[in-house]
């Protein structure tokens, strides 16, 4: 190991001075003429080598106690080297927008598809307009807190910038420190968090969608009353189903790729939702005629064609189409089950108050609502009901999908007053 140098830090000549060493080196014929001093004015320079070798130096001003302050950087420094907790300042210099572009490198290709997009969008509208052009090292907590609280709207929004910028910050970190702490670390979503009625979250009952399906062109009876409404598949699950998916002896549909909507257009995923997704659905009766119907109609081919190219749809594979023989998308399925809504009284809009955006009621989405709650009031088990709905968590099924029957309500009234023959367990309390 070299010795280390006997004059670090050291003084540093200055144009300004009038020492004699500063006088040398900066000639008053070429410098301009200064007052002769004894002692020179010119700032301390700390030199060191980084973990890989490289020279570096910082100056620090006399009129602020320059030596001692290079001194004790130094030895700071030396320690952080030594210890491996150096960390470049220079590093952290780096604007967010250009170290965005170095995480999204790596992130663009981890993840679903959907969730690569909504990552992308909420960084495009809420953190690159206001701290793409601020450096790491200068961003703040309360800085990015009042940001968060006062220009984001709405608690879902505010929680998934949240988790993006804490994401982002935290990978600074882990390159070689670029910042020594992350600000976004304990940023909080302050929105009210938005609850809803349990009333608003019930299925329609089975009334309500008898007035639907009946409302509903004959060929989207096939799709919605005979199909999913039999099923409960996702509707980019049933969009996704091809000849080699179906067991014609045991009447199975096997889930093993989507159809997605990837800004716009649709593309094949080879994974559902989650793994738990990939799966084997049993048809009843209704559901597998309405898979025969399909399948008469548009005599889908039975070859098996990679994914590949996501856009390469493959269309004369599906079984499942629009009414024009296309892929199944967000409009053809949307359009006329909102149209039947509407036509049959049932329909409710509201305007979500975070996004301005307006929302129906009920959704096709719905029947995983419904079917779940008639496996679980028929006495089905939840780890069977977790597998038919490829859900990744049984207790999800429960405590979301899960709702009350018709005539609960009737029900619990006539126990407690004992109109069902019963005693009441209720007495006064005197």
């Amino acid at each position: 190991m070299p010795r280390r140098a006997q004059n670090n830090p050291r003084q540093i000549a200055s144009k300004a001075c009038g020492c004699a060493r500063c006088l040398e080196e900066f000639p008053p014929k070429e410098y301009g003429e200064r007052r002769p001093r004894r002692d020179c004015i010119g700032a301390w320079q700390a030199r060191y080598r980084d973990p890989a070798g490289k020279q570096k130096a910082r100056n620090f001003p006399l009129d602020k106690g320059g030596k001692k302050a290079a001194e004790a950087f130094l030895d700071k420094t030396r320690t952080a080297v030594r210890e491996r907790t150096y960390r470049d300042p220079e590093r952290g210099k780096i604007t967010l927008g250009k170290w965005w572009a170095e995480f999204w490198e790596v992130q663009q290709k981890k993840g679903q598809t959907t969730t690569r997009n909504r990552k992308s969008g909420l960084w495009r509208a809420h953190i690159e307009p206001k701290w793409a052009e601020w450096r790491l090292i200068d961003l703040e907590y309360m800085a990015l807190q009042k940001w968060l609280s006062n220009e984001v709207k709405g608690y879902e929004t505010q929680k998934k910038v949240k988790e993006l910028l804490d994401a982002l910050l935290d990978a600074a970190i882990k390159d070689g420190e670029r910042i020594s702490v992350n600000p976004a670390e304990h940023l909080e979503a302050t929105a009210p968090k938005p609850v809803k009625h349990p009333d608003d979250l019930k299925p329609p009952t089975a009334a309500q969608y008898a007035l639907i399906h009946a409302a509903l062109p004959e060929y989207y009876q096939r799709i919605f009353r005979d199909f999913a409404y039999e099923t409960a598949m996702r509707p980019g699950e049933v969009a996704g189903i091809r000849l080699h998916c179906l067991d014609e002896e045991e009447r199975l549909i096997y889930i093993k790729e989507i159809l997605i909507s990837d800004n716009g257009r649709l593309r094949r995923q080879e994974v559902p939702k989650t793994e738990a997704g990939l799966r084997a659905v049993p048809c009843t009766p209704t559901a597998w005629a309405a898979v025969q119907w399909m399948v008469e109609k548009w005599k889908p081919k039975g070859t098996r064609s990679r994914v590949g190219d996501g856009f390469d749809l493959h269309k004369e594979e599906l079984i499942f189409r629009g009414p024009r023989g296309g892929a199944l998308n967000v409009n053809n399925i949307r359009r006329p089950w909102r149209r039947a809504c509407i036509q049959a009284g049932v329909a409710r809009k509201t305007i979500n108050e975070e996004t301005g955006r307006p929302e129906w009621w009920p959704r096709p989405y719905e029947y995983r609502h419904d079917v779940t709650s008639r496996l679980h009031h028929a006495g089905v088990k939840e780890v069977d009901a977790q597998r038919f709905l490829g859900q990744k968590r049984g207790g999800k099924v429960t405590w979301i999908y899960t709702h009350e029957s018709e005539g609960a309500r009737e029900n619990v009234r006539a126990a407690l007053t004992g109109e069902d023959g019963r005693v009441s367990g209720l007495r006064a309390v005197e």
